[in-house]
C-alpha cells in the first residue's frame, strides 16, 4: 500500500514528535494511505561536523518508541546525506512508495538547505508527489525540540524535562563494582556502567524509579565524582529502597523523577550519612 510518510531523527521522541505523528495518522486517514516514519541511523551532525550531540534516546530506545507510531524506516545517512531536495523527494516517491510527505513545521532536508515550504511543495509537484505542513507543537508558548530538552537536563530541571518528553528520562546501565562505600554506611548502591553517547542529567542527586528484575524499585541516584571519598571520575549510582540482594551484572533502567539537591563534599561519611535519611525522607516519606 502506497504510504504517507514524514521525516527527521526524531531524538526522545518528545511530545512535539508525537504531535507530528498525530497529524500523520489524521492524513493517513483522510488519504487512505499507509503512516510511515523515516529517520536515520546516525545523527546527521555526526558526519557533517564530526560530533553529534549527546543523546536523549539511544539507537534502540528510539526505535521502540517509534514503533508504537507507525512503519519505521532507518535511512542510512552517509547514502543520502549528497542528495539534493529533488533527489531525495524523487527517492521516497520512486523507491519508497510514498504519496504524501508531511513536513513538520520548522523541518529542511536536502544538501541544498532549502529554506521555504513552497520549494518542497514546487518540487514535489514536479515529481508528483504531495506535501503538506504540519503545525508546530508548543509548550509554555515556546516550541518542543530535542535541544531544548538537553539545555534542561543540563541545568537540572528534570520536572520540565519530563513535561516535555510526556515520560519519565530514562537511563538504562550495566551494574558494575564500585568501591562499596555506600554498603559501609547502611546504604549499598549500584553503580551504572555510563553510555557516553547517552546524555545523563546534571550532577546531583535525584529521586528516582528503577526497574530491577522485573520489578519497580523506589531509589535515590546520585550523579557525579563523589567527593566525599575523593573520586576523580564521573559516576551513576542508584539505592533501592527496601532491595535484598545482588545487583552485579544486571541491567537496571533508571527513571528520573525530581532533582533534590546538588552534590557536596562532606565533613565525614556520618554527615553523609544523615544527608541520605533525609533525602529519602524528602523524596518517599
Amino acid at each position: 500500500m502506497s504510504k504517507i510518510a514524514t521525516i527527521g531523527f526524531f531524538d526522545g521522541v518528545h511530545r512535539g514528535h508525537r504531535f507530528l505523528f498525530a497529524q500523520l495518522h489524521e492524513h493517513a486517514k483522510h488519504h487512505q494511505l499507509t503512516p510511515a516514519i523515516y529517520t536515520f541511523d546516525r545523527h546527521p551532525k555526526e558526519l557533517l561536523t564530526g560530533q553529534a550531540p549527546a543523546m536523549l534516546t539511544t539507537h534502540d530506545e528510539r526505535k521502540s518508541l517509534l514503533q508504537n507510531y507507525g512503519e519505521v524506516h532507518f535511512l542510512d545517512f552517509a547514502a543520502v546525506q549528497h542528495l539534493t531536495a529533488e533527489q531525495f523527494i524523487r527517492h521516497l516517491h520512486e523507491q519508497e512508495d510514498v504519496e504524501v510527505l508531511l513536513i513538520g513545521y520548522d523541518h529542511h532536508f536536502g544538501s541544498d538547505r532549502l529554506k521555504g515550504f513552497h520549494e518542497y511543495e514546487k518540487i514535489a509537484h514536479k515529481i508528483g508527489l504531495h506535501v503538506e505542513r504540519a503545525h508546530e507543537c508548543l509548550v509554555d508558548g515556546l516550541p518542543v525540540s530535542s535541544s531544548r530538552i538537553r539545555k534542561l537536563l543540563a541545568a537540572s530541571q528534570i520536572n520540565q524535562v519530563n513535561r516535555l518528553l510526556g515520560y519519565n528520562y530514562t537511563v538504562s546501565g550495566i551494574v558494575e563494582h564500585g568501591n562499596a562505600i555506600g554498603a559501609t554506611i547502611g546504604f549499598p548502591t549500584a553503580n551504572i556502567r555510563l553510555n557516553s553517547a547517552k546524555q545523563l542529567p546534571a550532577s546531583g542527586v535525584y529521586s528516582v524509579v528503577v526497574q530491577a528484575n522485573g520489578v519497580e524499585y523506589k531509589a535515590l541516584a546520585n550523579i557525579g565524582t563523589n567527593p566525599t571519598v575523593g573520586n576523580d571520575y564521573l559516576s551513576l549510582e542508584v539505592h533501592l529502597l527496601n532491595f535484598q540482594g545482588d545487583l552485579y551484572g544486571q541491567q537496571l533502567s533508571i527513571s528520573f523523577l525530581s532533582f533534590l539537591r546538588e552534590e557536596k563534599k562532606f565533613v565525614s561519611l556520618e554527615e553523609l550519612k544523615k544527608q541520605i535519611t533525609e533525602d529519602i525522607k524528602m523524596s518517599f516519606v
